[in-house]
C-alpha cells in the first residue's frame, strides 16, 4: 500500500546509511529508481541522488528533473524526455496535491554518504524545458509543506 505522508516514527533530519535502508524504513521503497509512484496515484518519494545535472536542491524549493533521455552507460542526458509513466505521476501529484517525502543523498563530516529525510514537500509547478545538455526535460518544482 502506496503511503502520501511521514511514514511511521521517521522525521526530517533522520539518517539512513543506504537504499536498502530506505526500502527496508518504507520512505522509499525502489533500490535504483529516484521516484516511487504511479501515474494513476502520484509520487509517494522521490531520491535527490545528484543523477541529473538539472536537479536544484534550495531551501525553499526543489528543482527535479523528470524521468528519461539518458544514456544508461554514461548517465548524461542524451534524447528529450518523454511523458513516461513516471513523469505523469508527477502531474498527477500536481492534480492531487498530495505530499511527496523527499530523501537526499549527503556526504557528512566524515566523508559518508547517507540518505537524509528532508521531508515533506509538494508539486507546485510542471515544465518542459530546455536542460543544460540542450535536450527537452520535464522540470518539476516541489515546495516544502508547512506545518
Amino acid at each position: 500500500m502506496r503511503v502520501f505522508g511521514h511514514v511511521g516514527t521517521y522525521r526530517p533530519g533522520d539518517l539512513f546509511a543506504s537504499r536498502a535502508a530506505l526500502s527496508l524504513a518504507g520512505l522509499h521503497r525502489p533500490l535504483r529508481a529516484g521516484v516511487s509512484g504511479t501515474a494513476t496515484e502520484g509520487v509517494d518519494s522521490i531520491v535527490l541522488a545528484g543523477q541529473y545535472e538539472d536537479d536544484v536542491f534550495g531551501e525553499d524549493q526543489i528543482l527535479y528533473a523528470g524521468h528519461g533521455g539518458r544514456d544508461p552507460h554514461s548517465g548524461r542526458q542524451v534524447a528529450d524526455q518523454q511523458l513516461t509513466p513516471r513523469n505523469v505521476a508527477f502531474h498527477k501529484s500536481l492534480e492531487t496535491g498530495r505530499p511527496v517525502r523527499v530523501l537526499h543523498k549527503v556526504t557528512t563530516d566524515d566523508g559518508l554518504t547517507p540518505y537524509r529525510y528532508e521531508g515533506l514537500y509538494q508539486v507546485r509547478a510542471a515544465q518542459y524545458v530546455r536542460g543544460q545538455s540542450g535536450y527537452q526535460v520535464w522540470l518539476f518544482t516541489l515546495r516544502p509543506v508547512l506545518g
